[in-house]
């Protein structure tokens, strides 16, 4: 450690050029124990066992996402310290990801390359592998934040049409109306399940879910269910309710495409959410002031 220089733990690798803008400004450490501030992963979870081993020198906790649902906020909050997330920067890139898993989905991208890889026969006619289009289909979306909004533009740039549902509108209308439903909500006791066997059973046969927010907002076993009943037309994941596992049907199923949690993860996208971290740390730690990146 540097004398003098902040104390910071880092739950988890992150990209050398984040990792170098710490050690510019802070002494890292390998455990949590007596740190200042920690950056976190959104896989570290910040609750009382947590934060009693970091102890009483911690002031804030930098999380490498927009998504806080790895931390219990009001535990923070009862020791007064702050927790900053990284909006902004993962807004577009998120959104391309919705778009690219729906456009897969309704085109059976992956179900084709699947054929292929199993090296089935096949040939071109003109009723092979027909597929559904983005444009004209009312784009429902979950969550009207930054990335549910952006994903609208981009879905309408397609031909969509989007709509919203946020806190306190109507989410069965938006679910019957819609023709592909895009989950952008935070995860909370209130959105757990959000999406459970009712609400999937008010979608059309002809819809389909995709979930690029988190895992649990979706009951899981009732989207199998629902998949396999024909109740809804597919489903696009790329997260799910207890992450690293799924459920093991849905590996089976050919109308869903499955990626593993890739809604940030292009390089530019990842290196800037960690220096928005590095940067709240610097602004409690160094600076003595509120980052504008503050949970409230």
């Amino acid at each position: 450690m540097v004398e003098g220089r902040p104390v910071v733990h880092v739950s988890g690798l992150v990209p050398a050029r984040v990792r170098s803008a710490l050690a510019e400004a802070f002494s890292l450490v390998d455990v949590p124990d007596g740190a200042d501030g920690v950056l976190t992963l959104i896989t570290t979870t910040v609750d009382e066992a947590y934060l009693d081993r970091v102890g009483p020198n911690l002031r804030i906790v930098a999380n490498y996402g927009v998504g806080v649902d790895n931390i219990d906020l009001g535990a923070v909050a009862a020791r007064n310290i702050l927790v900053a997330n990284t909006p902004d920067v993962l807004t577009g890139t998120t959104a391309e990801l919705a778009i690219a898993l729906t456009l897969s989905l309704l085109r059976r991208v992956t179900e084709g390359d699947r054929l292929l890889r199993r090296r089935e026969r096949w040939e071109f006619t003109l009723e092979f592998m027909l597929g559904e289009s983005l444009r004209g289909k009312t784009f429902g979306i979950v969550g009207p934040g930054r990335i549910g909004r952006a994903t609208g533009e981009l879905a309408e740039a397609f031909g969509a049409h989007a709509a919203f549902a946020g806190r306190g509108d109507d989410l069965a209308a938006l679910l019957q109306t819609s023709d592909v439903v895009s989950l952008h909500c935070a995860l909370t006791p209130e959105t757990y399940h959000l999406i459970d066997g009712a609400a999937l059973a008010r979608m059309s046969e002809s819809a389909v879910l995709v979930n690029t927010a988190r895992g649990p907002i979706v009951d899981e076993r009732a989207l199998v269910d629902a998949l396999r009943a024909g109740s809804i037309a597919g489903a696009a994941l790329d997260v799910f309710e207890r992450e690293p596992e799924l459920a093991q049907e849905l590996l089976g199923l050919e109308n869903v495409v499955l990626t593993p949690h890739l809604g940030s993860a292009t390089r530019q996208t990842r290196e800037a959410m960690g220096l928005l971290a590095v940067s709240a740390l610097r602004s409690v730690l160094i600076e003595g002031r509120e980052p504008p990146n503050l949970v409230r």
